[in-house]
């Protein structure tokens, strides 16, 4: 490459400089023999071929170098290309594939709007039906325990009924004895009321005395200056009060015996 349109170093004129002044310092003995100069020259080309030669193999060996390189590349384009190719297709499927997905799904979006509503209803529904359960949690909570209270209630009850059942139990045996009584003692419910009359008579009789008595004792405090006397004809002084403690042998006062009730 560096010997390419080069002139030589000594330009060759086999008959010397026509039309121009010979040098000065070259007009000595006179020009070399031609045949030496011309084989200088032809050494000066032969290395200059060599060295022509050695870059061409060298250009022939970069020129190898490059053709193998060009040729990966190309391959190596080519593959690109492919790829190129199968992803560009590949993208055109995926990006057809979800242009549909999204064209559906925007019908879908669209076909879902009353749902959308209904789902939104649904929701109201809900928290509304979660206030009434909050709401009748509550009143369960309430019943359940109102139903310990009248359990409780209802376990006195039964101790109560138990009781009042022992209670008619004894007041029925107790009616049953009274009947028995009442039916076995007619003669002395009789003869009792014989007494009491006898002892209202009698009563009647001391009530009788009894104002007698303080007649005579008004008349003697009038008489002998107010000396009183406890006894009148041999009889005792039988004061009554009418509230007092005396009582019969059944126990009843002898006061208001016609107050007294009757059996």
């Amino acid at each position: 490459m560096a010997g390419r349109n080069r002139m030589p170093r000594y330009p060759v004129n086999p008959h010397g400089f026509r039309g121009a002044p010979r040098p000065f310092f070259n007009r000595g003995p006179g020009p070399l023999p031609i045949p030496v100069a011309v084989e200088e020259e032809i050494e000066i080309q032969h290395r200059e071929n060599q060295k022509i030669a050695a870059e061409n193999r060298h250009l022939l060996d970069e020129n190898a170098i490059l053709e193998r390189d060009l040729n990966g590349a190309k391959n190596e384009i080519h593959r690109l290309d492919q790829l190129i190719n199968n992803l560009r297709a590949d993208h055109d499927v995926t990006s057809r594939g979800l242009i549909e997905r999204g064209l559906k799904m925007e019908a879908d979006l669209r076909a879902a709007e009353p749902r959308r509503e209904e789902l939104m209803r649904l929701r109201a529904e809900v928290q509304k039906l979660t206030v009434q359960k909050q709401d009748f949690t509550g009143q369960i909570h309430g019943l359940t325990q109102d139903i310990s209270r009248l359990r409780s209630e209802n376990k006195q009850l039964s101790a109560l009924r138990a009781d009042v059942d022992g209670i008619r139990k004894e007041l029925a045996e107790a009616r049953r004895a009274l009947e028995y009584e009442k039916k076995s003692n007619v003669e002395q419910v009789q003869q009792k009321e014989n007494m009491e009359r006898n002892l209202m008579s009698m009563a009647r009789e001391i009530e009788k005395l009894r104002a007698e008595q303080l007649s005579m004792d008004r008349r003697g405090h009038q008489l002998g200056g107010g000396s009183s006397y406890s006894m009148y004809n041999g009889v005792p002084d039988m004061r009554y009060s009418g509230g007092g403690p005396s009582t019969d042998e059944h126990g009843g006062a002898w006061g208001p015996y016609n107050k007294r009730p009757r059996h």
